[in-house]
């Protein structure tokens, strides 16, 4: 045992030693996880560009172009219609707001007036939004007129001045906006921690089973290489060999998952010290089921493209029906294939103990499952490399 140990801390320094294995191993999944959260874990609130033409050119359309640049999130972009039409005609912009000729005149004087949405097929999903927060402004002017009206109407014949009842009507739609009757509370639930809890694991999975072609070509190198051979001429016996190189490649996965966890807790915030503790364990044994799938593939393969292959075809189907990046509906055909997947208990251990802050008994059936997957991958690359020479 103490030989295989002594295999294990020389591999481990001479993976530190490598600045390719390093650059891979760590570097590129804390590239990665950087590029994601810059693209999917900023801001929360929408934000978009209203193009708009303003054919009228008359106070209500001021009005309406004001409320919706008062919109948390909503630029304007004020456009000539020949530059509105060429651009949806290049697909530069698939909805633009055209407020006619006429639109305040009609307004004022108690007419129906309409806005008009050009478009190029559905608008997308921005412009569909864009339309909806549009339509809401134009409402809250609309009901402005209906209350002005009503208070005209109720009003009439007491000898109050227009000007008078439009200007106390206007101060109390005023103060109502300011001080609204019903109010707005947003309680942020999807922002950067959830995005770190829903992402991290994905990460730290796929990253360890694609150095699984790095540890699995390594060993198929040095067999052709005849090191191994070597090695057993020595007082190293195979046993302590195999289980050396085993113990190598569970050590390279958990310093890799270590750092990027140590990473996450110092920078994000998101684990309690007992969830880091267990987010180590979970670690611990995916490290060991992905070194388990490692030994079977360097033991199948006879070179070291074909180890490099079969690693990265096993990743990359580990990944995709593993849940790593998206959830897998329950009772799916794709559910029945996850289970096939040791990513799928390694998330599923993840989000119990990040997420739902949950204890390890609590993720005891995905834990157990992966370490049975260690044993038996150990066992059976076990029998295979009994196959190669000068290894029985």
């Amino acid at each position: 045992m103490k030989r295989a140990l002594f295999i294990t801390l020389n591999e481990v320094r001479l993976y530190l030693q490598d600045k390719g294995d390093l650059a891979f191993g760590l570097l590129l999944p804390i590239l990665t996880f950087a590029l994601m959260y810059g693209a999917f874990g900023g801001q929360t609130l929408f934000k978009a560009t209203a193009p708009i033409v303003n054919e009228d050119g008359g106070v209500y359309a001021q009005q309406l172009i004001q409320q919706i640049d008062d919109v948390n999130g909503i630029n304007i972009d004020l456009l000539t219609p020949a530059e509105a039409n060429t651009k949806l005609e290049r697909s530069d912009l698939l909805m633009v707001l055209f407020i006619p000729s006429g639109f305040s005149d009609t307004l004022a004087k108690g007419g129906q007036a309409e806005l008009v949405f050009k478009q190029r097929g559905n608008g997308g999903t921005e412009g569909q939004i864009l339309a909806s927060i549009i339509r809401g402004a134009a409402e809250r002017i609309n009901q402005e007129f209906q209350v002005r009206n009503q208070v005209k109407s109720n009003l009439e014949g007491t000898g109050i001045p227009e000007d008078s009842i439009a200007v106390t009507v206007q101060e109390y739609l005023d103060k109502e906006h300011q001080q609204p009757a019903v109010g707005v509370t947003e309680v942020v639930t999807g922002g950067s921690p959830d995005f770190i809890n829903q992402y991290l694991p994905g990460i730290i999975t796929m990253y360890v089973l694609f150095s699984l072609s790095l540890s699995a070509r390594s060993i198929v190198e040095e067999r052709k290489r005849g090191t191994l051979e070597r090695l057993l001429t020595t007082r190293l016996n195979a046993r302590e060999l195999f289980f050396g190189k085993f113990l190598s490649i569970i050590a390279r996965g958990f310093v890799q998952t270590l750092i990027l966890l140590v990473l996450s807790y110092a920078v994000f915030r998101i684990f309690t010290p007992l969830s880091f503790l267990a987010a180590l364990v979970v670690s611990l044994i995916f490290a060991a089921a992905a070194a388990g799938l490692g030994m079977i593939i360097a033991s199948i393969s006879r070179t070291e493209e074909a180890a490099n292959w079969i690693a990265i075809v096993v990743t990359m189907f580990m990944v995709m029906i593993g849940g790593t990046f998206f959830q897998v509906s329950e009772g799916s055909v794709l559910a029945a294939f996850s289970k096939i997947s040791i990513n799928t208990y390694a998330n599923r251990a993840y989000h119990t103990v990040i997420t739902q802050g949950g204890s390890l008994g609590e993720a005891w059936q995905p834990l157990v499952v992966m370490a049975g997957v260690a044993i038996a991958g150990l066992i059976i690359s076990r029998l295979v490399f009994r196959a190669v020479p000068g290894s029985k």
